[in-house]
């Protein structure tokens, strides 16, 4: 099923993300997690796509396998950042013979090295230049497309990173997921620009259950995610402690979500990090919300 379609109902969903592995020797091990998260029945699931393309055959395996044996919906990442064409088409083939119509279109981190470099002669700079081969390769394809409640990092200010996201859409994005984020409010905020310059697609929030101290730092160097006091009194309060610190990431993020539902927003979508024991309490904390 398209995800366009799913985010045309009213009831209140939850999806979660997944990764691929890097190795193939990692391969069954990444595979029984996602399945075990897929177990859990969620809206949708995305399955994200390595620096370079590097794991690209395993994000079609996982996706694949995800779809066709539990029959969730799956969304497979592609990025093209100093890609060629010939290489995003040989990709978007092999999405298709997977039999994915769900894909989420990225530029992709600007590989080391290439920072600086003329990028000019790319033949995609941008996630746009994605979207509209995408378009025209099959346009029965389902695109989404990533925003950032906080700003792109290569934004000037968030006028001009609204003013692109629009084109985006104009594109062909049928849905944008966001960035995470851990002030509700920020996105709130977000939400009432957009309207305003005129960007009406469904916005999926994505929430990052931060479960240990050690991830507080990969967040922000990730999203440079403002981090409110209260979520820093937490990690203060458990974050010497696995266990504490894991239930109350788990809270955190549990909070944010109900937060979400009670203002409006019917799909939320939770970067799991593979780990089914989070995606399994944070949906038994919502079952009754959900009904499930």
């Amino acid at each position: 099923m398209k995800i366009s379609e799913l985010l045309k109902g009213n009831s209140l969903m939850l999806s979660f993300e997944v990764f691929p592995p890097k190795t193939e020797t990692a391969f069954e091990s990444v595979k029984n997690a996602t399945e075990e998260i897929a177990k859990l029945r969620p809206s949708f699931m995305s399955v994200t796509y390595g620096a370079g393309g590097g794991t690209s055959k395993y994000t079609l395996d996982i996706a694949k396998n995800i779809k066709e044996r539990y029959g969730v919906p799956s969304l497979a990442h592609l990025t093209c950042v100093s890609s060629t064409k010939e290489t995003v088409r040989e990709k978007i083939t092999e999405i298709k013979a997977a039999g994915i119509r769900n894909i989420m279109a990225l530029r992709g981190d600007i590989p080391a090295g290439l920072e600086n470099a003329d990028r000019s002669g790319w033949d995609y700079r941008h996630a746009i230049d994605l979207i509209r081969e995408l378009k025209e390769t099959d346009p029965d394809f389902c695109i989404g497309g990533a925003c950032y409640p906080e700003i792109h990092p290569e934004s000037k200010n968030q006028r001009e990173d609204i003013f692109y996201l629009k084109e985006k859409v104009d594109a062909g994005c049928e849905f944008l997921t966001t960035q995470m984020f851990f002030d509700n409010n920020l996105l709130y905020n977000f939400l009432y620009k957009i309207r305003e310059a005129g960007i009406t697609v469904p916005i999926i929030p994505g929430i990052m259950p931060i479960t240990n101290a050690n991830q507080v730092d990969r967040a922000i160097k990730l999203s440079d995610s403002f981090m409110p006091q209260r979520f820093k009194s937490l990690v203060d309060k458990f974050g010497s402690d696995p266990d504490a610190m894991k239930q109350a990431g788990i809270a955190y993020a549990t909070d944010q979500i109900i937060d979400l539902y009670a203002n409006g927003i019917t799909n939320v979508h939770v970067y799991s990090m593979n780990k089914p024991d989070v995606a399994m309490r944070i949906q038994s904390n919502l079952s009754d919300i959900l009904g499930k």
